[in-house]
C-alpha cells in the first residue's frame, strides 16, 4: 500500500483532471469531482463512482432543481491496489477519465473495448 496524505492524493486527481482536454472539460455540465477516502461498503475495492444523469439522457425537463452529478475518486481503495506513487498517478487518471466518461454516457461495456475499464 502506498502512504500518501489526503492532500498529496488531492493533488493528483487534481493532475488527473488537468489531463482531460480542454474541449471535453468545457462539454462537462454541472458535475462535481470529490475525494472520498474509503468506497461504499458494498464494494470497499471501488476506486471511482458517477452519480447522475449522463448527458446523453438528459432532456429538457432535466435542469429543473437537478443536483450536479457526482464523480468520487476514493483514496483507501485506490492506495492499497497501488505499488508506487507513480502508479497512484497513472490509476487516479485513468479512473477520473473513466468516470467522466460516463458521465457523457459511456457505459463499461463501451470502456473496456476502448482500453479504459
Amino acid at each position: 500500500m502506498v502512504e500518501m496524505t489526503r492532500e498529496e492524493f488531492e493533488a493528483a486527481v487534481s493532475e488527473g483532471l488537468d489531463l482531460v482536454p480542454e474541449d471535453l472539460a468545457a462539454r462537462m455540465d454541472n458535475v462535481v469531482v470529490l475525494v472520498e477516502d474509503d468506497a461504499p461498503a458494498e464494494d470497499p475495492e471501488l476506486l471511482g463512482l458517477y452519480e447522475g444523469v449522463p448527458l446523453t439522457e438528459r432532456d429538457h425537463h432535466w435542469a429543473a432543481g437537478s443536483l450536479p452529478d457526482r464523480i468520487t475518486i476514493f483514496r483507501n481503495p485506490t492506495l492499497a491496489f497501488c505499488e508506487t506513487r507513480e502508479e497512484v498517478a497513472e490509476e487516479v487518471a485513468v479512473t477520473v477519465v473513466h468516470e467522466i466518461a460516463h458521465h457523457f454516457g459511456i457505459d463499461d461495456d463501451r470502456l473496456h473495448e476502448l482500453g479504459w475499464a
